[in-house]
């Protein structure tokens, strides 16, 4: 059985880059049911018509992404997966935007491939976060004692497997990634990662990322070669 193709909300005060990317998702047979000016109308298309992606500029008037990403989010699991739009990679609103439950980011320059592949990406439950670009941003913004955005977690609850595919995760391997490097069924990977973030109380794969850096599971010191990839 064929899947539907996603159902996106766009929400950018800028026309002609809502009309560019309108066009693009469209030319990919990905259908955007609402715009929105700003976060407030935002919101409401999201309740409206129950997309399954938003693409949500961070920097709007009335209401920003950031308070709109809270919003709709604050709904639970079943609320749509959220890609924050934003002009530079490192913005504390994008920060904030990821703890809040964001999954992922990308910056307006965007290729035509690569924005309706994100958008595939994280309908399917995947994050949206190349490993380095996550790392400046968890350095910048928690370094500094900016303890209001921050995702405070315990891993003590996890088990030694549970932190292997934590640290794994965290450094860019995809669920397919992670089955060959453990030499673990895919199916395994997946409950692994569904058990962590059960049990960590988080949203997504965004978050459990944003987590393995901030504990310090995964140093500054550490990465794989997908950190030269885009997420």
């Amino acid at each position: 059985m064929t899947e539907p193709p996603p159902r996106v909300v766009l929400a950018d005060d800028q026309t002609l880059v809502r009309t560019g990317f309108r066009m693009i998702l469209g030319a990919d047979g990905i259908d955007v049911v609402a715009e929105a000016t700003n976060g407030a109308e935002a919101v409401e298309a999201v309740r409206r018509t129950r997309p399954d992606v938003v693409l949500m500029d961070i920097r709007m008037p009335e209401m920003d992404g950031l308070e709109a990403t809270r919003r709709i989010l604050a709904g639970g699991p079943d609320e749509p997966r959220v890609i924050i739009l934003t002009t530079f990679d490192l913005d504390r609103y994008v920060y904030a935007a990821l703890t809040a439950g964001a999954s992922g980011f990308l910056l307006k320059d965007v290729t035509p491939e690569h924005l309706a592949s994100a958008v595939r990406t994280v309908r399917a439950g995947d994050a949206l976060l190349a490993p380095a670009i996550t790392r400046r941003l968890v350095e910048r913004f928690t370094r500094r004692g900016d303890e209001a955005v921050a995702l405070h977690r315990d891993l003590a609850a996890l088990t030694p497997r549970e932190l292997e595919v934590l640290g794994l995760l965290a450094r860019g391997l995809s669920n397919a990634e992670l089955a060959a490097r453990l030499h673990l069924a895919e199916a395994t990977v997946k409950t692994h990662v569904a058990r962590i973030l059960a049990k960590l109380g988080l949203r997504d794969r965004a978050q459990a990322v944003i987590v393995a850096y901030e504990t310090g599971l995964v140093s500054a010191g550490e990465g794989t070669a997908d950190e030269q990839g885009t997420g």
